[in-house]
């Protein structure tokens, strides 16, 4: 087998001491070191074939140079996995691996992850959900730095990132009231969960005293309770001529309802939602506008801000609302 180059061959072959070597590679050289021994350094580096020894430079620098990642499902999640992907690429870009365990969506578990994490010596933890929701932390994540994703702390303490549920809302209805939609129902799901929440009192703000009896919950945001929620608003002799749904899902509901009741889309009923799901808000006929939730952004900022916490670990605890664009679609047209 080939013998696996040392430091000092790479220092050998750029004509610098070892020490250059280790803080070029390092990135911890500032201005003493020139551009062009910097270059020399990682061309003899790259040519060798050269990796440092993470376990060396972990006994080091006390960093392993891996974040922890742990997740309620997340990881078997189509639309929701875009958090990974992001968390991911932004662990990359910054020399980390992310290390992942999920908890299967179980609460009680995630002491037991964050104990296994930090037995394996990671540097900090980004704690992601689902979907936006409350989280409370086992007393054990205080040992880290770290992050919560797509939610928020029961209590104060830690840096957090959730979706824009009110700047989502605002502008997603505003494409109905923007075409002289007053009549905006709105159906979602009697789920206490901060999104239900939030959605519904930007309805109430935006949508005005017109619609205050178009207000519709069903026991969950699935497809099939937004069917029987869709029908009760649609067989009403003064039905809306437009529903912003708590979802896709349960806005695929309503098309059915909808194509039942022998209702055209857009021309006798506009529909809009959230979420932006992959495989069914453009898959529809017609496409359904929808609010997209930025599950890449959160990933990404997440760790960032993971990375600035351990770099400074007296820094104030930052708290992100990330926006939530508009996917338009054809789903929406002025009121018959």
């Amino acid at each position: 087998m080939a013998k696996r180059p040392r430091i000092a061959d790479v220092a050998a072959a750029a004509g610098v001491s070892t020490a250059t070597v280790s803080m070029v590679l390092n990135g911890t050289g500032g201005r003493r070191i020139g551009a062009e021994t910097s270059h020399r350094v990682r061309q003899a580096a790259e040519s060798l074939g050269y990796r440092p020894n993470s376990v060396a430079r972990g006994l080091r620098t006390r960093r392993t140079q891996m974040i922890g990642f742990i997740g309620d499902d997340v990881a078997t999640t189509p639309f929701a996995g875009q958090m990974i992907r992001g968390a991911h690429d932004a662990a990359k870009d910054a020399g980390h691996l992310l290390l992942m365990t999920d908890t299967g969506g179980d609460p009680g578990e995630i002491a037991e992850a964050v104990e296994a994490l930090q037995q394996r010596q990671t540097d900090g933890l980004v704690i992601a959900t689902m979907y936006h929701q409350v989280v409370e932390l086992p007393e054990s994540a205080a040992a880290l730095p770290h992050v919560l994703l797509n939610s928020r702390p029961a209590r104060g303490g830690c840096s957090w990132t959730a979706p824009d549920e009110k700047g989502g809302s605002e502008a997603v209805l505003s494409e109905l009231t923007a075409l002289g939609h007053t009549r905006i129902a709105h159906l979602t799901t009697a789920e206490d969960v901060p999104a239900k929440h939030l959605r519904a009192e930007t309805w109430r703000d935006l949508a005005g005293p017109e619609a205050a009896d178009l207000y519709r919950e069903v026991p969950s945001a699935s497809t099939p309770h937004g069917y029987a929620g869709a029908l009760e608003l649609l067989r009403r002799a003064d039905r809306p001529t437009a529903v912003f749904c708590f979802n896709d899902r349960m806005a695929m509901g309503l098309y059915r309802a909808a194509a039942e009741l022998g209702l055209s889309l857009p021309d006798d009923l506009s529909v809009v939602s959230y979420d932006d799901q992959e495989l069914i808000a453009p898959a529809l006929h017609p496409g359904l506008t929808s609010a997209a939730l930025p599950h890449y952004d959160m990933g990404r900022w997440a760790v960032e801000e993971l990375l600035r916490r351990m770099s400074e670990p007296g820094a104030e605890p930052a708290g992100r609302l990330m926006p939530c664009p508009v996917a338009r679609r054809d789903s929406t047209a002025p009121p018959a």
